[in-house]
């Protein structure tokens, strides 16, 4: 009973820390470029795992180390500017959408390479979601968007990396401490993040006189210390605990979290897009149930 409540405790967390994420994006892009958003990201994850990281080092087989650098790739340094680079153009709410197929994309990938059985159920329920993705190019308010289902598209290529990141997780990560995990994913990409900073020319930006510019900044830091560090922590202990199966689940808690910040802040979402939203979440729930 314990056991089953903590992971559904971690559950609602994660829905609630991700679903924050699409807002707290935007919120960082309106000054900063979405390049400087992601760095930001991963860079502050990067240095609140730090400390954690050094006994991190002396813990995991070095054998594992190409696992989580693939994991840190897959689950967070691509994502992180696929998110950002869409959300220049279109809403944060229908990032969160697209994002709901997460679930399926593991089960395709998981299928596809990683010995995961397929079943009735589980075509079914990919075909169901597919359903959902295909109409909602013509439930958005504005109608179908050339630009708009390009950049679209960006989202989906990073469902199908946390994919890949949910079942490597599972697969090769399952049997190391969930800090250790996440340290060392972050801390892989601390130098990179620093010269992305420098290329972009974040240093040249000036903070202290601009109030706008100071809240992007902190909304991205905040990101990457909620929405990557302790968000992954989280991930992590999920996965191990409960498998990647009940883990993907948290994409149902996301969309709605993340379609009530957009209404907040003056998004517009259909009663369209949010009925393909249900559509794609039904089949989750066919892929999934015993």
């Amino acid at each position: 009973m314990a056991k089953g409540l903590i992971n559904w405790m971690l559950f609602l967390a994660l829905s609630l820390i991700w679903g924050s994420s699409f807002i707290l994006m935007k919120e960082g892009m309106h000054v900063l470029s979405p390049y400087q958003v992601a760095t930001i990201r991963l860079l502050s994850a990067g240095i609140v795992m730090l400390p954690f990281s050094y006994k991190a080092i002396r813990a995991v087989e070095r054998k594992k180390f190409k696992f989580i650098l693939a994991a840190a790739l897959t689950g967070s340094f691509f994502p992180a500017y696929l998110f950002c680079i869409a959300e220049t153009k279109i809403d944060s709410s229908l990032t969160a959408i697209l994002n709901s197929l997460t679930p399926l994309c593991t089960i395709l990938i998981g299928m596809a390479f990683f010995n995961m059985k397929a079943g009735t159920k589980k075509l079914a329920g990919v075909l169901t979601g597919f359903v959902g993705l295909v109409l909602l190019p013509f439930a958005a308010d504005k109608g179908i968007n050339i630009t708009g289902m390009a950049f679209s598209g960006l989202v989906l290529l990073a469902t199908i990396l946390y994919a890949i990141n949910g079942n490597l997780a599972a697969k090769r990560l399952s049997g190391i401490n969930a800090i250790h995990v996440t340290s060392l994913a972050f801390a892989f990409l601390i130098i990179p993040c620093v010269v992305i900073l420098v290329a972009t020319g974040f240093f040249n930006i000036g903070f202290s006189n601009n109030p706008t510019a100071m809240r992007s900044l902190l909304a991205a830091i905040l990101l990457g210390v909620g929405g990557s560090a302790l968000a992954y922590v989280f991930f992590y202990m999920l996965v191990k605990r409960a498998g990647v199966v009940f883990t993907s689940l948290v994409t149902y808690g996301i969309p709605f979290v993340a379609i009530l910040w957009g209404l907040l802040d003056g998004e517009v979402t259909t009663m369209a897009e949010t009925g393909c939203l249900l559509v794609i979440l039904a089949g989750v729930y066919i892929t999934n149930r015993k």
